[in-house]
């Protein structure tokens, strides 16, 4: 039981992956943190579900390499890469398209040479490649398009935060793409990294995804999305976060629960999901939502697609993108199976899992008549939607006392999440006069590609 009367210095509401983040950025620097979780367990929407010994992502976001607030110590979990780029679907054929991480040092020529050769390597066990290059279009076409990823890649942050805003589908037209690439590749990967489907999302929000997936590698966390919240949740203080505890309203220097009371502080962050911090902050605003619903099958004839990443380029089916996951993360399967995960963007729709079967059959190039379904989750507040125009850097600070993060306040993404967090505990710090520098986190180790 905990002391209704408990003080501390500053009490966090909600253990997602920007709460945790925020806490630990602010018990290294000496400040005493409460952590309050309605659920029983951490994580919020990185949640993963166990069943029959696989490990089933509730949402499964693609994350990458090249994010630092991916780290969030040396014991925590590995980033596992898929394979470089993606592979796309087109026309009954694979092709794969993207540069390597660590192509942007080697120059643009360098770079080049990498998307040609993905482009037209041959792979073991995959569906048969069309030498036009679709849906790349022509050797010049693939040219044009590692020249602008390397470009991107090489270019600061600040710089794309500085250019025209529009809707992410109308400014793919202005970057001087053949409409060919736009269309077969650009589109579908960002859907995919973005969840919105239709491109209704700030071009900022894209072009920091975009630039991401041309410096680093698209990867998973290893045991699930669920084990970099917990990692977090592992690096604070004893006692520091409880679970099951259910927040009814917030001052600047208390939170009162339904089930403890209140607890005293000094100040207080919001960092739950959009619509619950709403209802503890009346006037937040609460943005609309892209729904996501999450397929997962098992196989014992595994696809020969490897650890790759795979798009439709064709946009001829449900699914938006798929993965044999347990290629990527072999600790999401029992030995000797195989989970496939695919995910499917926009409200759910009656018979989702025969649908996405059929699709699935023409993505991989086999039967999917005798697949077994593990779950098929549907999630309806998924990923806020960061339309435009967009303020990427919105206010933590409410007033002294009381703060707010999570991805509702940045770009809608994991990353976004850290980032936002990191701005609360800085504003935090600051305004309670604590100069102590903060603990610099160490780096996740990267698994070696296959």
């Amino acid at each position: 039981m905990l002391d209704p009367t408990y003080q501390a210095d500053v009490v966090v509401v909600g253990a997602g992956i920007a709460g945790l983040s925020a806490a630990r950025r602010l018990t290294s620097a000496g400040v005493t943190t409460v952590v309050l979780e309605t659920a029983h367990e951490v994580g919020g929407r990185m949640a993963t579900e166990k069943v029959d010994g696989f490990r089933l992502d509730r949402i499964g976001r693609l994350l990458s390499t090249a994010h630092p607030e991916l780290r969030p110590g040396r014991e925590g979990p590995a980033l596992l890469p898929f394979e470089p780029g993606v592979l796309l679907h087109s026309d009954g054929r694979h092709h794969r398209a993207g540069v390597q991480a660590g192509t942007r040092a080697c120059g643009t020529r360098s770079a080049l040479h990498a998307v040609r050769a993905l482009a037209s390597a041959p792979r073991a066990g995959s569906v048969p490649r069309s030498r036009s290059g679709a849906p790349l279009g022509t050797a010049m076409d693939q040219a044009r398009l590692g020249a602008a990823l390397a470009r991107l890649a090489g270019t600061p942050v600040e710089r794309l935060l500085a250019r025209p805003e529009l809707p992410a589908a109308e400014a793919l037209a202005a970057r001087g793409l053949p409409a060919r690439t736009i269309d077969g590749f650009l589109r579908p990967l960002l859907a995919a990294l973005l969840c919105d489907p239709d491109l209704t999302t700030s071009s900022r929000c894209a072009d920091l995804a975009l630039h991401a997936f041309a410096s680093g590698r698209l990867c998973l966390p290893e045991g699930g999305a669920e084990a970099l919240p917990q990692q977090l949740a592992r690096m604070l203080p004893p006692g520091s976060v409880h679970t099951g505890v259910r927040v009814t309203s917030v001052s600047t220097t208390s939170v009162t629960t339904a089930e403890h009371g209140e607890f005293r502080c000094s100040a207080v962050l919001i960092a739950t999901g959009a619509r619950a911090a709403a209802e503890l902050l009346p006037g937040l605003r609460v943005p609309d939502f892209h729904p996501v619903t999450v397929v997962h099958h098992t196989t014992d004839e595994p696809p020969g697609t490897g650890a790759s990443l795979l798009l439709d380029a064709d946009r001829g089916g449900p699914v938006a993108y798929t993965a044999v996951v347990s290629r990527v993360d072999p600790s999401r399967a029992p030995a000797g199976r195989t989970l496939v995960t695919s995910t499917v963007l926009g409200p759910p729709a009656p018979g989702t899992d025969t649908a996405v079967r059929m699709h699935l059959a023409r993505l991989y190039g086999v039967s999917t008549a005798r697949w077994e379904t593990l779950a098929v989750r549907h999630t309806a507040e998924a990923v806020p939607a960061m339309r435009p125009p967009l303020d990427l850097r919105r206010p933590v600070r409410l007033l002294a006392g009381l703060y707010v993060c999570g991805d509702h306040r940045d770009t809608g993404t994991v990353e976004g999440a850290l980032r936002s967090a990191q701005r609360a505990a800085d504003a935090l710090l600051a305004d309670l006069g604590v100069n102590r520098p903060l603990h610099t986190a160490d780096p996740v180790p990267t698994a070696r590609a296959a």
